[in-house]
């Protein structure tokens, strides 16, 4: 089966299932990409803080797959925030990856001139630099106040999203304005012992499918885009391997119960993320 497409809110359509390439190192990435291509993928999200778009525009060209059959996502890092900050980071990222346009194009984190940022990648989107533009990590509040102030709507808000952290209410607060929730850190990267959760385990014994698979349905079924990420060819296979069954009623109800309200990761709410962020990267 084909993996289903979300329209955004400017009506582009991105594949609901993508392949993500954070901390892959840059020298698999090419390899890693390639083999994610191959298996099916058709969504690539890198960012120029993940020092690997490079390697994700070879793999692209190397692939023999159309242009317009791929769906690249990057993101603008803080170092590169503002007017003109903004234009040279997308610049920068275009030319790494080798592209025309690219597909989505977000803020990464929700610090320094944001708004200048946001102004800049409403001029790219008009100018068919990238055919969608969102954000990444912004809170509610954050999130709120960019759209009263802006022209453009957020296509996608992407955040760490899993079953330990479910943000159900912040998916209808998103909609209701017309951006998609996209989830990074799908499986929590195993911490909770998510791989071998007991409430996960039972479902997935039930249709002869791992835990993983259960988290992805699980996505696929709250209309939720999800990029997991694996650099190896089996398991990015058995990561596509998703639409054979349907979780029922009961199976989603029974892994609501898993949800919290903490970050597994970092709160981006807090003084301390701020300062980590704000000075962990300058972006070359």
């Amino acid at each position: 089966m084909a993996i289903p497409q979300i329209s955004l809110n400017n009506n582009v359509e991105i594949p609901q299932l993508g392949f993500g390439v954070y901390q892959v190192d840059p020298a698999e990435t090419e390899r890693v990409v390639s083999d994610a291509l191959a298996a099916g993928y058709r969504h690539i999200d890198t960012a120029a803080a993940y020092f690997n778009e490079e390697a994700v525009g070879r793999a692209i060209a190397s692939s023999g797959i159309p242009r317009n059959e791929i769906f690249v996502t990057t993101k603008l890092w803080i170092s590169d925030a503002g007017d003109d900050g903004a234009r040279r980071g997308f610049e920068r990222s275009r030319t790494k990856l080798g592209l025309d346009y690219i597909d989505l194009y977000l803020i990464h984190q929700p610090y320094g001139d944001v708004y200048g940022s946001w102004r800049t990648l409403e001029k790219i989107y008009a100018e068919g630099g990238a055919r969608a533009i969102g954000v990444s990590n912004f809170a509610p509040d954050r999130y709120l106040d960019l759209v009263l102030h802006n022209q453009i709507v957020p296509a996608v808000n992407q955040v760490e999203t899993h079953p330990f952290l479910q943000r159900t209410e912040e998916q209808q607060f998103l909609a209701k304005h017309g951006t998609i929730l996209e989830s990074w850190g799908p499986f929590a990267e195993g911490r909770n012992q998510l791989f071998t959760n007991a409430v996960l385990t039972k479902i997935g014994d039930q249709y002869g499918k791992t835990t993983a698979q259960v988290v992805l349905r699980w996505f696929i079924q709250r209309g939720i885009i999800v990029i997991p990420k694996s650099v190896r060819p089996e398991r990015m296979a058995e990561n596509l391997d998703i639409f054979d069954f349907e979780l029922s009623e009961t199976d989603m109800t029974a892994i609501a119960t898993l949800g919290g309200d903490a970050s597994l990761f970092i709160d981006h709410t807090t003084p301390e993320a701020v300062e980590m962020l704000v000075h962990a990267l300058m972006i070359e």
